[in-house]
Parts: C-alpha cells; sequence; structure tokens
C-alpha cells in the first residue's frame, strides 16, 4: 500500500505547497460520492484531496486515510493536522484543502460562516483525560493536584479546543491551574508529558490511550469532565469534490466509526 502523506500545518506556506498536488476541477468527476461509505470503493473516483484536521485525529485519521484509499486506489490523501483553531484560520484565508475535521463546533461554525464550508456533520465526541509521566513525579491524583504550586502542567492554548474544553473542566471541579506552557495543539501537550518536560497534561481520553506505556492516564470524573464535538465537512474550494465528499462519507461510515470508537472517541 502506498504510503499516506502526513504533515503539521504550520502555516498558510505549508498549506499551499500541500495543497499544491491537487487536480483540477475535473478530478473525480462523474463519481458517486457514496460509493465508498460502504468500503466498497468506486473506481470512477481520482486525484489528490488535502484534508486538515484537529491533531487529536491525527492517528485515527491516518488509519482512515488508508483504508480510503485502499478502497479507492486511484486517490491520495495528504493530511494536514494541526489545532483546529489554527487550520479554521487558514481555511477562511484562503488555504488550499478539500475537507475540514474539527475538534470543535465553534471553529467549524466559523468556516461556515465564512462560506468556505456547508452541512458538516458530527461524527465524534471525546472527552478529557489528565496525562503523567510513567512514574507520575508530581504524584497527581485528580484535578485539584493541578493547582498545586509544586505540580507543572502543559495546556493547549485557550483558542486551541483542548484548552477550551480543560478549562470548562476547571470551571466545573471550581480550580485554579496556572501552566508553566501552552502548546498549540493538544499533541504538543503530550509531548511535552512523554518528554518529562513537565509533571501532567490536559488532553483528551484518546491521546492516552495513543500513547500506550509513554504516559499514565488519570481519570477525570464525569460528573466535573466536560467533552467536546468534533463535525466534518467538505469544503466549496475543493479541487475534486467527488473525493472530498466520498472522504466525509467514509469517515460518517460503518467503517470510520470503527476505527474512531476503538480510538476511544465516543459516537454524537
Amino acid at each position: 500500500m502506498r504510503r499516506l502523506a502526513v504533515t503539521v500545518v504550520a502555516g498558510i506556506v505549508g498549506l499551499a505547497m500541500a495543497g499544491c498536488a491537487s487536480d483540477g476541477p475535473d478530478a473525480g468527476s462523474g463519481s458517486t460520492p457514496g460509493g465508498t461509505a460502504s468500503g466498497s470503493g468506486s473506481s470512477a473516483l481520482s486525484g489528490d484531496i488535502t484534508v486538515l484536521a484537529a491533531a487529536s485525529l491525527t492517528d485515527s485519521f491516518t488509519t482512515i486515510g488508508q483504508q480510503f484509499e485502499a478502497a479507492n486506489p486511484a486517490v491520495t490523501v495528504t493530511f494536514g493536522f494541526a489545532g483546529s483553531s489554527a487550520l479554521a484560520t487558514q481555511i477562511i484565508s484562503g488555504a488550499p484543502a478539500d475537507v475540514f475535521a474539527s475538534a470543535s463546533a465553534k471553529n467549524m461554525d466559523a468556516v461556515v460562516a465564512a462560506g468556505a464550508a456547508a452541512d458538516p456533520t458530527t461524527f465524534a465526541t471525546n472527552v478529557m483525560a489528565i496525562a503523567v509521566p510513567p512514574a507520575n513525579p508530581g504524584k497527581v491524583t485528580g484535578v485539584s493536584s493541578l493547582a498545586g504550586a509544586d505540580v507543572t502542567t502543559a495546556l493547549c492554548q485557550p483558542q486551541v479546543p483542548c484548552g477550551a474544553t480543560a478549562e470548562k473542566v476547571f470551571a466545573n471541579a471550581k480550580v485554579a491551574v496556572q501552566p508553566v506552557t501552552l502548546e498549540p495543539d493538544v499533541k504538543a501537550v503530550l509531548s511535552k508529558v512523554q518528554l518529562g518536560e513537565v509533571d501532567a497534561g490536559m488532553v483528551y481520553v484518546t491521546d492516552v490511550l495513543a500513547a500506550g506505556d509513554k504516559v499514565r492516564g488519570v481519570e477525570i470524573p464525569a460528573d466535573v469532565n466536560a467533552s467536546t464535538s468534533y463535525p466534518i465537512a467538505a469544503l466549496t474550494s475543493s479541487a475534486n469534490a467527488a473525493a472530498a465528499a466520498a472522504f466525509v462519507d467514509y469517515v460518517l461510515s460503518p467503517d470510520g466509526a470503527s476505527v474512531l470508537t476503538a480510538a476511544g472517541f465516543q459516537q454524537p
């Protein structure tokens, strides 16, 4: 199987380079988007698509992309993973892409309001968890531990969904947390924990599962935890609308849902 192109989106220039490979407006024309939803694929689909997705979807969407390409051998999927707020800003500014999958309805709503997407569909939800190094040097036992002056905590920037959702958890738990670093996306927070640079990081349950034994997860009780929703939509400027719609259909299909559930995402 050919290797998927996966990028970390740093700005509009990087996005433009990723999008240069897109075929023209006629790419994939005449195909039936729903043909891939069952996993059977469609020989009429062809060309390239660029999917911009929240960093927390990196592992799941890479797998989904591999399956989608296997079902549609003439289509190549390029991913750009980053914080949803940054991706939304870049899409609104005209960065070339075909599909947007956000970790927040707020960021998707901004893209829709700008006319860059329409009719998004929520395909998953996620809840927060605390990630700590395997030895748990900060002796973190719950959200209240993060308020301790001797515990160093990494958070996402407040405009990023994982940062905004963490703030909801702190409000629910009635604690004030002073982070030592604010990161651009949840994978950057997780990296700080894995490297032992902080005692704890607020991430999603899916990130703890994906990290395996590189971190230890501290569960947040349901009565104080908070969730975020993940909407997806094809972009109105897509140069390969048929393949873009087919990818969205695949994410929404039982095959796509199976990958997401296995990664710890919840169905909406």
